[in-house]
């Protein structure tokens, strides 16, 4: 029996571009299992040119990338109802002194303290006191 016969809604057209998918998914098929198969390449075992020597890793690679720098001069936790309150002149009491130093953070990460100073008519801070590496990779842990 034909397609035709089997099933009456296919007209003769659609039989034949059934054959030529057909056909072409046998040899797409066939391709496929004669190809050539890939094999594993033999590499050469990877040497650092350079010694690795601790502490002196070369940090060339990092020197352009741009983070951002902010100083913090306190926070304050408040609730919505209160937050929607604030208007103009409204005061937000911060948990820090004044006086007290502000923290500088690199991406969001405690770097140093410092205090503001005025250059030029412009704020800046003088870093007073600098987090070591060590202690910065402690409060990540």
């Amino acid at each position: 029996m034909n397609d035709e016969t089997e099933n009456p809604d296919i007209s003769s057209d659609d039989a034949a571009a059934e054959d030529a998918w057909a056909a072409a998914l046998a040899e797409q098929d066939e391709e496929e299992n004669n190809a050539p198969q890939a094999e594993p390449a033999e590499l050469d075992e990877f040497t650092d040119p350079v010694p690795h020597v601790p502490g002196e890793e070369n940090l060339d690679v990092i020197l352009d990338i741009p983070v951002t720098i902010s100083m913090e001069i306190g926070r304050s936790k408040i609730s919505i109802r209160n937050l929607l309150q604030l208007n103009q002149g409204s005061v937000v009491e911060l948990d820090r002194l004044a006086g007290e130093p502000m923290d500088v953070l690199v991406n969001g990460t405690l770097i140093a303290h410092g205090e503001v100073v005025v250059v030029n008519e412009k704020f800046g801070i003088r870093l007073t006191d600098v987090i070591s590496a060590q202690e910065r990779i402690k409060k990540l842990k």
